[in-house]
């Protein structure tokens, strides 16, 4: 329960205290600020309180949106002002320099601002929230509230404003009905999206069965998934029912159901006598480097100074120009176009052309992306910060041996030109990569490759990633690494190699995605404790290739096995640790990347 405070006297005939118990408030009445600072003092320290003026006539939505969300400590509309347990006490003292109860929560919430308490202004468009001073202007605002159907702003503002074309004309129209359905019958945005994440494994399981009909249902569970994956962000939106356990899962399980859903595949085509393991695992590699890029540009730019470029100003441009708008959106096939063709395809071909469609599609958006974002880098003169080149060096994952070399290196790496480092981590990879390739299995020299690999890593990060193009660096790493496993299970050239190396990829994909997402939550990395006991991404290539030179083919796919379920393990127990007992600000995703 929170706590309302009218501070002054109720206005005959006003709904509002009606409002205010139906948003889960319960509501009491001050005569002035000193009575409203007394109440507020009785109401218990972990409760969230408001101060709103008796005259206010306003949508309930206005309120809604002003005194529940989560997300924010303090937040206001005019004559309502709502402040969560940790602004209580930057209240108090606001309230104790307040005259009379007379736009009282107004005069607050400038206050609040002045002492440099951010609180914010949801934004409302058509929504009316006012402070009548007469009888005429009240008649007036409540004519004003009737013209506007609340109801219906509450569901357009459900659906995000910036969507895909498969989402915004063929799921949003009818996906927003459904969050209104659920939020009536009491139901989460977690909730939904665990029935999300159920719906994708159970297509997975049909897809694995091999036949037409397991096909044609898995690919009509998997839109279905879909529309539950829209719905979740848009019941959070229409409630105001923001987490941050809701934003990683939402995150999270995104990924396990698009990588499930291509095991699925991959044991389907099995059935039917088909290998597409390599293709399953290439589909995984390639979308995650692709959200790695995403991510590393964006924290590598998102707090830069002198951040512009003409590229940009283009860009922003030809985002507002009709069919340029829907065309730069598919053309980077985000996640509606992308699970309509795997299900499409599903339905109507075979795993093998699902896999190579979808590597081909995501071939030309990640080029496409790439590009532009290396545009974008060359044309600005961007000054990234410290921050910024921690996020990268957080997201390169390196390890106790890239760690030492980098600590060889730093003398040297301060003589390096700007453009060194993706340039080192390019070569490695694909020193890497081309051993593993075009020598026979099990040599040695894979070995040597992968200590070539762990110290050209770590010269590329012995000196701080502020570079133009240092943000490639992370998606570098993660090619290296992905890559050189899938290759060297590949040319094992036995049954289970694959599909273990596709579980290990797995296991390290999620630690390097949760990384992700506590950056941008603000929480930070995982604790270097963590990332030594996985190796880094240089330790892994290693102890793989070291794996395939002094094993059996048999012995190789176990040692693969038991190092995908370790590692799934270790990063598990720490990821459900940290965001069972996160304090980190409420959100909902509102999406990946393309």
């Amino acid at each position: 329960m929170s706590t309302a405070i009218l501070t002054g006297a109720p206005v005959a005939g006003s709904p509002l205290e009606g409002d205010l118990r139906e948003l889960g408030f319960d509501v009491r009445s001050a005569a002035d600020a000193a009575e409203a600072a007394r109440l507020l003092a009785e109401v218990p320290a972990g409760r969230r309180v408001a101060l709103v003026d008796p005259r206010f006539v306003g949508h309930l939505h206005s309120l809604r949106l002003a005194l529940t969300d989560p997300r924010f400590p303090a937040a206001a509309v005019t004559g309502a002002l709502t402040a969560q347990p940790e602004a209580r006490a930057a209240l108090t003292r606001a309230l104790a320099t307040a005259g009379s109860a007379d736009g009282l929560p107004d005069a607050v919430a400038e206050t609040l601002e002045a002492q440099g308490v951010p609180v914010h202004r949801p934004e409302l468009g058509s929504l009316v929230a006012s402070v009548p001073s007469g009888a005429q202007q009240r008649h007036e605002a409540r004519a004003a509230v009737s013209a506007v159907d609340d109801e219906a702003v509450r569901l357009r503002t459900a659906v995000k404003s910036r969507d895909g074309f498969f989402t915004t004309y063929c799921i949003s129209p009818y996906s927003r009905y459904i969050a209104r359905w659920c939020a009536r019958r009491g139901l989460t945005p977690n909730q939904v999206t665990t029935a999300s994440l159920l719906t994708a494994l159970i297509a997975a399981g049909c897809a694995a069965t091999g036949t037409r009909g397991g096909f044609i249902a898995a690919g009509v569970l998997l839109l279905f998934s879909f529309v539950l994956d829209c719905t979740d962000g848009q019941l959070a939106r229409y409630s105001l029912q923001y987490s941050t356990m809701g934003a990683w899962l939402d995150a999270t399980f995104d990924r396990a159901k698009e990588y499930a859903y291509y095991a699925g595949l991959a044991l389907g085509a099995a059935r039917g006598g088909d290998d597409v393991w390599a293709l399953a695992l290439g589909a995984m590699v390639l979308q995650t480097v692709r959200h790695v890029v995403d991510f590393s540009f964006n924290e590598a730019n998102h707090d830069a100074t002198a951040n512009t470029s003409p590229t940009a100003a283009l860009s922003d441009k030809l985002d507002s120009v009709g069919w340029t708008v829907w065309a730069r959106r598919m053309i980077v096939l985000p996640i509606g176009e992308r699970w309509a063709m795997i299900a499409v395809l599903t339905a109507c071909t075979t795993p093998r052309i699902v896999f190579y469609v979808l590597l081909i599609g995501c071939a030309l958006a990640g080029c496409y992306t790439t590009a532009g974002r290396v545009l974008r880098s060359l044309t600005r003169r961007a000054r990234r910060t410290d921050r910024a080149a921690q996020a990268l060096a957080d997201l390169g994952d390196s390890g106790p041996l890239a760690e030492g070399f980098a600590a060889a290196f730093k003398g040297a790496a301060r003589k390096l030109p700007g453009f060194a480092a993706p340039v080192i981590a390019a070569v490695g990879a694909a020193v890497m990569i081309a051993t593993a390739a075009f020598t026979g299995w099990g040599s040695p020299w894979v070995c040597v490759a992968a200590l070539v690999y762990a110290a050209l890593s770590g010269l590329a990060v012995a000196r701080p990633l502020k570079g133009a193009l240092d943000w490639l660096v992370p998606p570098l790493f993660r090619t290296g690494e992905y890559v050189a496993i899938l290759v060297i299970a590949a040319r094992s050239e036995v049954n289970g190699a694959l599909p273990a190396a596709f579980g290990l990829v797995a296991a390290v994909a999620y630690h390097h995605y949760d990384t992700v997402y506590r950056i941008r939550g603000g929480s930070g990395a995982p604790p270097r404790s963590l990332v030594r006991a996985t190796g880094g991404h240089e330790g892994r290539a290693l102890v793989v290739s070291i794996a395939a030179a002094a094993l059996s083919t048999s012995g190789f796919t176990i040692a693969l096995t038991v190092l995908a379920g370790a590692l799934a393990l270790l990063v598990l127990i720490e990821s459900i640790r940290f965001w069972v007992s996160s304090h980190a600000p409420a959100v909902h995703d509102e999406g990946e990347p393309a």
